[in-house]
């Protein structure tokens, strides 16, 4: 079997920085064993399958890392958006039905692509075993249900300084939760960086998932809705944010890096 597959630079406007995601488009749905095998070989942090659909969406998505499906994945939801748009020049957004988060959107802009997102608000919590791990002492604590915990430091430095041991972040909370630690940024509104070593990805390069969750803490702090954000990885990226109700919309661009087949 011949499966085409596209590896897509997101959240980038130039290769080898953004999120690299794969994206295979299928006529059907494969095992879930060989869709996570899939992943695995491809040893990303996330890997999209889509097959068309009808109804309130033209595609049904699905996300995998290398060891587990996740239930919401924003890079490689608009890196899939970015290959479906870039094939067919005539549509202007593309819908993807999900199985835990509903139905997601990729529209096309002048300089990209914007990324609508369900908001996903944390609160605040007294759980401290995410800045423990790593020796820091927060601002604050929040969680969000899903397993998503928030981490707010002082400075954009602490949040570039962190040197993370995975193993002792990993033993530190069960399964297989986002460790996201941010803080108001230099020359954008805010920075992150985002670990989640239990789900086989030590270092997430730029989180649209992440960003879902920062948008409404940091809009609510600054008292408006549009933000600029900068996920302050190795390869790094730049996140437009804007808080649209009880969604999220999230601006970037991406680069197709790899066009090719996977034989089963």
């Amino acid at each position: 079997m011949k499966l085409r597959i596209s590896q897509v630079d997101a959240f980038a406007d130039r290769p080898f920085t953004g999120n690299p995601a794969a994206v295979m488009p299928l006529d059907s749905w494969l095992d879930d064993d060989v869709l996570q095998a899939i992943a695995a070989e491809n040893n990303l942090a996330e890997t999209a399958f889509y097959v068309p659909t009808s109804g309130d969406a033209d595609f049904d998505l699905r996300w995998f890392t290398p060891s587990v499906e996740v239930a919401l994945c924003g890079h490689a939801t608009l890196a899939s958006g970015h290959i479906i748009l870039n094939a067919d020049t005539a549509r202007d957004a593309v819908r993807f039905r999900t199985r835990q988060r509903g139905v997601l959107e990729v529209r096309r802009t002048p300089s990209g692509y914007e990324l609508d997102l369900p908001a996903l608000p944390p609160s605040p919590s007294d759980d401290r075993r995410s800045a423990d791990a790593l020796g820091v002492d927060p601002v604050a604590t929040l969680f969000r249900e899903g397993g998503y915990y928030v981490i707010v430091l002082g400075s954009e430095a602490e949040v570039r300084a962190l040197k993370p041991d995975f193993r002792k972040l990993g033993a530190a909370v069960p399964g297989d939760p986002s460790h996201i630690f941010t803080a108001p940024g230099d020359t954008v509104d805010f920075v992150s960086r985002m670990f989640a070593p239990n789900a086989g990805i030590d270092e997430d390069p730029v989180t649209g998932s992440a960003h879902a969750v920062l948008t409404p803490y940091w809009a609510k702090r600054f008292g408006r809705d549009t933000l600029t954000a900068f996920q302050a990885s190795k390869r790094g990226g730049h996140v437009a944010c804007r808080l649209a109700g009880d969604r999220v919309v999230l601006g970037g661009a991406c680069v197709t890096v790899l066009e090719g087949e996977f034989r089963l």
